[in-house]
């Protein structure tokens, strides 16, 4: 690893431990008290359909890190989302990637991706095996100077989402349909994911994930299978790692990945 890949990669981790002694220090501000579940969407490419709880800030915070894809033959990411339920049913979404560090054929650069906004509604309350469907809208507002993975960068986004739980095992999955442009040229992209989880013991689970998108300008399909592994130090806080392997020619072909997810202990209003 280049100086300036260990520089990038030594800035993510100092952003990553600020994140979780401000985490900490939150927590024992509100100790006592009763602070309601997290809900983490990380680290799978499947967004649940249900929603954070209504008034709490959800920060899922992560390092990502990728090896051989088109457009890249290596890549470092610091990921941020951030998510807010107003309503029962409503919930607004921020997803960004502040510092990355990427090796294109020989030549390293820093920079920041795409910055996308986006909202979720819950179309009908499941509970149990019936699941909770819920459709969500991202428009991309920043372009970003860094490469894109395997899944492209679409402008606008819109998303079918369910999940459930049957016989010890949670799933959710994703249909989305996706406007990427390259140039003048816009063409539409579809995608699928399935993930499946399944909790080992009190606090970790395992989840496995298969996801497909297709690459219209590849004229070709982006496939990989996920695996990682929770921890939940506390309701609140939620701990992750894994890793994906691309199944494709045009797939990114390693990614490996760790982070939290964490619900502020506050409500914002009453």
């Amino acid at each position: 690893m280049n100086h300036a890949a260990r520089l990038s990669l030594r800035q993510g981790f100092c952003l990553v431990l600020g994140l979780a002694l401000f985490t900490l220090n939150g927590y024992a501000q509100a100790a006592g008290t009763d602070i309601p579940a997290a809900n983490p969407g990380r680290p799978t490419v499947s967004t649940p359909a249900t929603l954070t709880p209504v008034g709490y800030l959800q920060f899922e915070t992560g390092l990502f890190a990728a090896r051989h894809s088109p457009e890249f033959s290596s890549l470092i990411s610091l990921n941020e989302v951030i998510k807010l339920a107003v309503a029962q049913r409503l919930q607004l979404l921020a997803v960004s990637g502040p510092i990355v560090h990427s090796t294109t054929q020989g030549v390293s650069s820093n920079g920041s991706a795409e910055v996308f906004l986006g909202m979720q509604a819950v179309v009908y309350g499941g509970e149990g095996a019936r699941p909770t469907i819920a459709t969500s809208y991202f428009r991309r507002i920043y372009g970003g100077n860094t490469p894109d993975l395997d899944q492209g960068s679409p402008r606008n986004s819109l998303v079918l989402l369910a999940s459930a739980d049957v016989k010890g095992f949670h799933y959710d999955t994703n249909a989305m349909l996706n406007e990427v442009i390259d140039g003048s040229i816009h063409r539409a992209q579809f995608a699928q994911t399935l993930s499946v989880s399944h909790p080992v013991g009190k606090q970790f689970a395992i989840a496995g994930e298969i996801w497909h998108f297709t690459q219209p300008f590849l004229r070709s399909h982006a496939v990989g299978n996920l695996w990682a592994v929770s921890y939940a130090a506390r309701p609140d806080l939620v701990i992750d790692g894994g890793f994906n392997r691309g199944l494709t020619s045009t797939s990114t072909r390693w990614e490996a990945f760790a982070g939290f997810t964490y619900l502020l202990p506050h409500k914002l209003w009453h």
